[in-house]
């Protein structure tokens, strides 16, 4: 233990001496870390901010929507859901604790006082809140004799109170879309931006009255959102929906689903999936800068070798084991590229905060705990790798050619 010490307190003594130069052998390794820890805390930010934004979906939701192949669409083959879809769900499945068939009537213009805002319009049944999680934080949501009387009401997002300049509590006021006019009975909660776009410039009427308003001979892209009553029987409650709607459908044994069955949280495994397989090639194309650094040490510790030699030829003369100066060496090499990678992780981790912030509306950096690991270990290992070579050429020199050398 105590040459150990004395190894670190002489590796330390060195790189003191020679500060400028150690600066720049472990700067490779400083570039290469830093740029490894930005990129990584610049994805796990963002994959953090996605996977909040489908949390709030809850784990037991699950949604039905029409299956279509881009080759079909571009031949005008397109599959549809049908209303009907939504009462046999509903009469049929037992496992459905709520449901809410969802549409977009077609109109994404809105108007207030003369200002027009473009906003997304969904109809939708007052058990979407529930389904969904999302709730009203001023006014009310949508009842469900809004819905039996297609009554003219509808719930905004709060970004279309700045948009239309609608007063703070915009609840009473009406709003022109689809050349009719909707009372404001509520607000919903703010669920802010993901991608610099927003997820609050949006309007949700009743249902049926979206359904009045497209007419009879209007198909629109319907989707049922539900939330099923067990969670542990969420893969019973999927096969029991497939073969409803296949039954619906009428598709025989052969024949494809013409529709999709995914959970609520399908979208945020699949980022969380993309992200780490991005994180994992940009971390791997980064990390050849270390490699660089781990050889620049190398070439620098070589250089000390022969600087050192007659100081080499002084430790063995007065009884220093070639392992000693092997281990000193070896050292001093590690010591260089673990400070490089601290240093590396804190100018990483300070970039990485400052690029979040410098585009707008981007989520905050996020370090893994893994990745300072990471970081750490695999600087200490290009130490080690790289500064073998140069410590075993200390190790084996002749005390007394070493003693010459001039």
């Amino acid at each position: 233990m105590n040459l150990l010490l004395e190894s670190v307190r002489s590796a330390l003594a060195s790189i003191r001496a020679h500060r400028l130069r150690s600066f720049l052998t472990s700067l490779g390794i400083v570039i290469g870390v830093a740029s490894v820890i930005t990129v990584i805390s610049l994805i796990q930010g963002l994959s953090k901010s996605v996977s909040d934004q489908f949390e709030g979906l809850g784990g037991n939701g699950l949604t039905v929507r029409p299956h279509n192949e881009f080759k079909d669409v571009m031949r005008g083959k397109v599959n549809y859901l049908r209303f009907e879809d939504v009462e046999q769900l509903r009469a049929r499945v037992d496992d459905i604790r709520e449901l809410s068939p969802v549409f977009t009537p077609g109109f994404s213009e809105v108007r207030f006082t003369g200002l027009s805002a473009t906003a997304q319009v969904f109809a939708a049944s007052s058990s979407y809140q529930d389904v969904n999680q999302r709730y009203a934080r001023l006014g009310r949501f949508i009842s469900d004799s809004d819905d039996a009387g297609a009554r003219r009401v509808a719930v905004i997002g709060e970004k279309l109170i700045d948009d239309l300049h609608l007063p703070a509590n915009p609840v009473g006021q009406f709003i022109l879309y689809a050349n009719e006019w909707f009372k404001v009975v509520g607000v919903m909660e703010k669920r802010g931006e993901i991608f610099g776009m927003s997820q609050d410039s949006y309007m949700i009427i009743p249902f049926k009255t979206g359904q009045s308003i497209i007419g009879n001979n209007t198909r629109p892209q319907l989707s049922i959102t539900m939330a099923v009553r067990d969670l542990g029987r969420i893969d019973e409650a999927r096969g029991h929906i497939r073969m409803v709607m296949r039954q619906a459908h009428r598709l025989k044994g052969e024949d494809t689903d013409d529709f999709e069955l995914e959970s609520a949280d399908q979208i945020a495994k699949t980022f969380d999936k993309l992200s780490s397989t991005v994180t994992l090639v940009m971390g791997g194309v980064v990390g050849i800068a270390l490699l660089v650094g781990g050889i620049g040490i190398m070439n620098i510790m070589l250089v000390s070798v022969k600087e050192r030699t007659r100081e080499i030829g002084i430790c063995k003369a007065i009884g220093a084991r070639s392992r000693d100066i092997l281990l000193q060496f070896l050292i001093e090499a590690v010591t260089l590229s673990l400070l490089g990678g601290l240093l590396g992780l804190a100018i990483g981790y300070g970039l990485g905060a400052m690029i979040a912030a410098m585009i707008p509306d981007f989520p905050p950096a996020v370090v893994p705990w893994w990745a300072v690991v990471l970081s750490v270990l695999f600087s200490g290992t290009v130490g080690v790798v790289f500064g073998v070579v140069p410590a075993s050429q200390a190790a084996r020199l002749d005390p007394i050619e070493a003693l010459r050398y001039e």
